[in-house]
C-alpha cells in the first residue's frame, strides 16, 4: 500500500482531547477497525473485531475502533467495548477516506511514520488475516486465529458514504 495519512488528519478519541494522528503515532503503529454504527454490516463484526484488537492488545500498536459518527453514537453502538477500548468519533468519515477505504467496516495497519501498511475491507476473513499478520510481523507479536469458530460468514460491507 502506497497510501500515508496526512499530517494534519486530528483523530477524536470520545472522553478525551483531540490530538493529531502524528501524536499518536510517536511510539506505536495504529489498528483501527473502522465501524459505521449505522448498517447491519458492522453490528455482525463487533464481536470478531473486540476478539482480533483483544489478541493483539499486547503488540506495540495502539489497537483501536473508529466510528463514523459522534461520541454520543459510538458509545450507544459500542456499549462497554467503548470503555474496554480506544475509540475514535469520526462523523465526517475522514478517517476511512484517508485510509483508502471505500466499505466498512474495515481494518488497517498504521505504521508509525502514517504509511498504512494493510488495509481489508467487508468480513474477509483471509483480508484480515493478513493485516492481523502484518501487525503481528511489525511487533513481534502472535497473530489471531482467523476466522474463528463463530464468526460470521464473509460479506462484502456498505459504502463509507453511507
Amino acid at each position: 500500500m502506497a497510501n500515508r495519512l496526512p499530517d494534519d488528519l486530528v483523530l477524536h478519541p470520545i472522553g478525551a482531547d483531540s490530538r493529531p494522528v502524528g501524536e499518536l503515532l510517536t511510539t506505536f503503529h495504529l489498528a483501527p477497525v473502522v465501524l459505521d454504527p449505522y448498517t447491519n454490516e458492522s453490528s455482525w463484526i463487533l464481536k470478531t473485531a473486540v476478539r482480533v484488537l483483544d489478541a493483539l492488545r499486547g503488540a506495540d500498536a495502539r489497537v483501536s475502533f473508529v466510528v463514523t459518527s459522534d461520541a454520543d453514537d459510538a458509545r450507544r453502538f459500542l456499549g462497554p467495548i467503548a470503555d474496554d477500548f480506544l475509540v475514535f468519533a469520526d462523523p465526517d468519515r475522514v478517517v476511512p477516506k484517508a485510509l483508502g477505504a471505500t466499505t466498512l467496516p474495515a481494518f488497517a495497519f498504521v505504521r508509525v511514520d502514517g504509511s498504512v501498511e494493510a488495509l481489508t475491507e467487508g468480513w474477509d476473513p483471509a483480508g484480515w488475516r493478513s493485516v492481523a499478520r502484518a501487525i503481528a510481523a511489525a511487533t513481534s507479536w502472535n497473530p489471531p486465529t482467523i476466522p474463528g469458530p463463530n464468526d460470521p460468514a464473509p460479506f462484502a460491507g456498505s459504502p463509507v458514504t453511507g
